[in-house]
């Protein structure tokens, strides 16, 4: 039974890579033919002097997503956890980001952000009239903001359910033992979503590696290059200079970094110990 999946992975997913990561060391501008380079692709991408702002930038918007994302998505998902009359209202009503594409939500936003004509100019709000995609430091902001806006509720489904498998017999006994509803949570709920928290941030963190459309359709890397992510440095290189073999290399850069942070995060998380969790049973 194993085996379809093992296919469909085979054949999506290592095939690929491997292609990927021979056509690093090519000559190619994705219509001629391919020409071997050597190790020319990578030492023209590792030297450089953009590669480590790129880097930069996708480590901001991963840390920042991550540290907005996280305790939002925990709270709404503890909160929809509970029993409550509007509970699937409320649960529509937040998961509507996660239907919508990326393209859409970008253009969304930069029509509501514009200065002249957005939300802020519209309803004389002096505070929403900045110049958010203008200005590097808020571009940057603006871009993690409408990433964590559009994935919030994704993790919080995935903190809802994981809730819902704590057993009720943990609290009934803190309750008899005097503990209120704030203790109740940092001394059941918390540790009981460790492993949840861990997959969470696993995702999180693998998923802001591969921002691409977002940014691309909101500020185009800019200004300058203030947002130029790898992911979007790959598409430059690749669909604009027509230089496959350097987008090729960054493609296997951003592969090698995902699987050193997932291993981090899977050995931060303590591996396969999962002695001290309930979740799940």
């Amino acid at each position: 039974m194993v085996l379809p999946a093992l296919a469909m992975f085979v054949a999506f997913a290592v095939i690929p890579l491997i292609g990927v990561l021979l056509l690093s060391f090519t000559r190619w501008d994705g219509i001629g033919a391919i020409h071997p380079a050597g190790f020319d692709s990578w030492r023209d991408v590792l030297t450089d002097p953009g590669l480590p702002h790129a880097l930069w930038v996708t480590f901001e918007v991963m840390l920042l997503s991550w540290a907005f994302q996280t305790p939002i998505s925990l709270l709404i998902g503890v909160f929809l956890a509970a029993r409550q009359r509007y509970r699937g209202f409320l649960a529509v009503l937040y998961f509507i980001p996660l239907l919508l594409s990326q393209a859409a939500i970008a253009i969304t936003f930069k029509a509501l952000l514009d200065p002249n004509f957005g939300l802020g100019a519209g309803l004389g709000i002096d505070l929403l009239v900045q110049d958010w995609l203008g200005d590097p430091t808020l571009a940057l902001c603006t871009v993690v903001f409408v990433v964590s806006w559009q994935f919030i509720p994704f993790h919080s489904l995935i903190y809802q359910g994981a809730v819902r498998q704590i057993p009720v017999s943990l609290y009934e006994a803190a309750q008899l033992d005097g503990a209120g509803r704030l203790r109740q949570f940092f001394s059941i709920t918390l540790p009981q979503l460790r492993n949840t928290i861990i997959t969470s941030s696993t995702l999180m963190v693998i998923g802001s590696l591969t921002f691409f459309d977002l940014i691309w359709v909101l500020t185009a890397g800019g200004p300058g290059d203030a947002t130029r992510a790898l992911a979007l440095d790959m598409y430059i290189r690749g669909f604009r200079a027509n230089l496959m073999g350097p987008a090729s290399v960054i493609a296997v850069i951003l592969v090698v970094v995902g699987l050193l942070l997932a291993l981090a995060l899977r050995r931060l998380g303590g591996g396969k110990d999962t002695s001290s969790q309930l979740e799940g049973m």
